[in-house]
């Protein structure tokens, strides 16, 4: 190896190690949008590992929130024009909440007539905070069955208190396990916390909503 060679390897490991360090979110995708390689900044934003996102799409990773955007860089790189692109997106963020900023596509490359990859760097604004859940929708009857059962009653006891047969309270309890997919009262009761049904911290137990849904 000449000592060109050997200085052109020595910027090239300096360039990955700034490539690494670099807090900003930066990734390098050929002209189709798929990742080449990325920083660890960047694939934290998407909950992984650099080399799990090699030959991801980063318009996959990001959606774009206007269409038409990506469609005029997408021309723009067949004409081989080598200006600053930019995509508002929006994508989610480890946690589980969505974040919104933006992506900035650089194209680069050695000579002019080369086809380009794209430098891409995330720029975060912000986070949009999840709406608290609905809770889910029983009968009337179902959620005083429900109610009765996590105060400790009875088939028969909830029966009487509802003016319904043994039959029918049975009836009402196995359609609630066949939705929510559990096997014994215990279960029942806890998904029914679990999805809002029951109000918390109330005794003796009350339904949170009794809308048909």
């Amino acid at each position: 190896m000449d000592a060109g060679q050997a200085d052109g390897v020595v910027w090239r490991n300096r360039a990955l190690t700034l490539f690494d360090r670099v807090s900003v979110p930066v990734a390098v995708c050929d002209v189709y949008g798929q990742v080449v390689m990325a920083n660890p900044a960047m694939a934290a934003e998407c909950g992984t590992t650099p080399g799990r996102l090699r030959g991801r799409d980063v318009l996959e990773l990001f959606r774009p929130q206007e269409a038409g955007q990506v469609e005029r860089i997408a021309v723009a790189l067949r004409l081989r024009h080598r200006s600053r692109y930019q995509v508002s997106v929006r994508w989610r963020a480890p946690g589980g909440g969505e974040r919104y900023g933006e992506l900035t596509a650089d194209p680069v490359s050695d000579t002019v007539d080369e086809t380009p990859a794209l430098l891409v760097m995330l720029r975060v604004q912000g986070e949009a905070t999840a709406p608290e859940p609905e809770p889910v929708r029983v009968t009337p009857v179902e959620g005083r069955v429900l109610a009765l059962l996590a105060g400790g009653a009875t088939t028969a006891a909830a029966a009487r208190e509802l003016g319904l047969s043994k039959d029918g309270v049975t009836y009402h309890l196995r359609r609630l396990s066949a939705r929510w997919r559990t096997a014994t009262r215990t279960e029942l009761v806890a998904r029914a916390y679990a999805l809002g049904v029951l109000a918390p911290g109330v005794w003796p137990p009350e339904p949170r909503t009794t809308e048909t849904g």
